[in-house]
């Protein structure tokens, strides 16, 4: 495992999308892996940029989106879907046949999706770079303390502290209190990893994730079983 530390969170954001380039420079139809929330939208913002002014071709990639809300249309202001399409998707040549993410809208048989999603990702070869955050209770994508480290895709109830911290988002509508999501045992499949955190508010899981013990209780600290992750923190989260 590495452990890189940049100064501040827009020169996380330039490392990280300089990381998902060489990758994709190395192997244009990479499988990429990727993360929702506020972390990687620096990360996203950089990589659009650099797309337009090296009039880049990201159109053999294929994506593969880690979770998404249950009980949301695509549409949905609020969903993941839309924040892919508003962030990244919409702004460059990505085919969206190429474009895969859990489906978590209303009437979706939740237990034949998660099968689904997980044929997807064997039938593309595995997913080459996996792009990850840490929630601040330890969770990496959906999977809140206590998940198994061999769990696969499905459907999981959010942790109160994960709901509350998502109304900022929310404002006066309900945050969901399901959603559907890469395992812990479908995101260490990945080729490699990258996890990101920012900001003083992540520095406690961070420490427990890297320091602490390998458990359960704080899930992000399964990718210490991985052999070829990078972890990419701003100064803030790395402080303790």
């Amino acid at each position: 495992m590495r452990v890189l530390v940049t100064p501040d969170y827009q020169a996380l954001s330039q490392t990280a999308a300089e990381l998902v380039l060489k990758a994709v420079r190395a192997k244009p139809g990479i499988k990429l892996g990727l993360p929702t929330g506020n972390t990687p939208l620096g990360m996203y913002e950089e990589l659009v940029r650099r797309y337009r002014i090296e009039q880049l071709d990201f159109s053999q990639i294929q994506t593969f989106n880690l979770d998404e809300y249950v009980g949301l249309t695509n549409d949905h202001p609020k969903s993941y879907h839309r924040y892919m399409r508003r962030h990244f998707f919409d702004h460059v040549n990505l085919l969206p046949a190429n474009i895969h993410i859990p489906e978590g809208s209303p009437g979706v048989d939740l237990d034949a999706e998660a099968v689904r999603y997980e044929n997807q990702i064997r039938k593309a070869g595995g997913i080459d770079l996996l792009i990850v955050g840490v929630g601040a209770n330890g969770h990496i994508a959906f999977n809140e303390p206590g998940s198994a480290f061999d769990s696969r895709t499905r459907a999981v109830d959010l942790a109160a502290e994960t709901i509350r911290n998502a109304r900022q988002h929310f404002g006066n509508d309900p945050v969901p209190a399901r959603a559907i999501t890469m395992g812990v045992a479908t995101i260490l499949e990945a080729g490699r990893i990258l996890l990101l955190a920012s900001g003083v508010s992540k520095a406690d899981a961070v420490e427990r994730a890297l320091h602490g013990p390998v458990s359960a209780s704080v899930p992000a600290s399964a990718l210490r079983l991985h052999p070829r992750v990078i972890v990419l923190l701003d100064e803030s989260a790395a402080r303790q």
